[in-house]
């Protein structure tokens, strides 16, 4: 497992056997550790430090690499056999990060092979495969998936023995939401829409019950009316896409079937006429960063974009 950041602490005073007896002691005491972690699915017993993580879903694994550590491996998700490409930019190597089945059908053979002393997922996805996963490393679910993921956040970095690391994440990002929001002015009185396609023959719009919802909302930035709902997203077809406009427009597409889709929409007139597109407010964006991140790392690369689109405005 390799470690994308690391912690130097130093010291003075008393003779230099004792310091190092003192260190190696510290470190023995730590390894030997057992933590109780409670989540989404009952208690998992964790020996020390885990260094064999694996991670069943890509909010987990934008999770953990925020949280410093590179799983030995991860799912890929159902469209692709990559991993979502910003996580090299993150500082990531994906050649370290074996594939281990899609995010639908884990492949619990190779999961096994790689020997892992910590595995997480969450109860949206593998929730049947619980005990399955228990019989192999202890494992930790979070809570869903999405609009959950600063609840599931302390959750694994208690699990991953790094529970300081995760407030400050979360509290950094929060403090970081609200000065984007204001580089807006009055994000309240913006309202943001959100667009994807997946190729299922209807656009998802995105609403406060999302990830990117979530984020949203952290900048303080308003809603259209059919995305001011508890649901991930609601479905319109093509003929209501009109419904999705806003005073400011953020659309994506998931997969080939997705873009394909998302030409067909975009290039229609209905899609033309709304008002975001004629006043140059709709906004194509990564798909991975916006909608496949679900962390730190993606919420991070959303105010990133946000920002971008503030001072293109202004």
């Amino acid at each position: 497992m390799g470690l994308v950041a690391a912690v130097t602490v130093s010291g003075c005073g008393g003779s230099g056997s004792e310091t190092t007896g003192s260190a190696a002691g510290a470190a023995a005491s730590t390894a030997d550790e057992v933590r109780t972690v409670d989540h989404a699915l009952g208690e998992a017993e964790i020996s020390g430090t885990p260094e064999r993580v694996v991670v069943l879903d890509t909010g987990e694994l934008d999770t953990v690499l925020s949280l410093g550590v590179t799983p030995v491996g991860a799912v890929r998700t159902d469209a692709s056999t990559e991993l979502p490409g910003y996580l090299a930019d993150a500082g990531a190597d994906p050649d370290e990060i074996a594939e281990v089945g899609t995010i639908a059908e884990p492949n619990l053979e190779a999961i096994a092979a790689l020997d892992p002393d910590l595995i997480l997922s969450n109860t949206a996805r593998h929730t049947d495969l619980y005990d399955q996963l228990q019989g192999i490393a202890p494992t930790v679910m979070g809570e869903g998936v999405g609009e959950t993921w600063k609840q599931n956040l302390p959750v694994y970095a208690e699990a991953l023995g790094r529970p300081e690391e995760g407030e400050e994440l979360l509290t950094e990002y929060e403090d970081r939401a609200a000065e984007v929001g204001a580089l807006f002015g009055e994000p309240a009185e913006v309202e943001v829409s959100i667009v994807r396609s997946v190729g299922t023959g209807s656009a998802r719009l995105y609403g406060e019950g999302s990830f990117i919802g979530t984020v949203l909302a952290d900048a303080g930035f308003a809603r259209p009316e059919l995305q001011r709902t508890d649901e991930t997203f609601v479905e319109v077809g093509p003929e209501e896409i009109g419904r999705a406009d806003g005073d400011l427009l953020f659309y994506s597409a998931y997969g080939e079937g997705g873009e394909a889709e998302l030409a067909d929409l975009t290039n229609g007139g209905l899609w033309q006429s709304m008002g975001a597109v004629q006043r140059g407010d709709a906004v194509p964006v990564d798909d991975d960063r916006w909608f496949l991140a679900i962390g730190p790392l993606g919420a991070g690369l959303v105010l990133d974009d946000l920002t971008e689109v503030a001072q293109q405005r202004s």
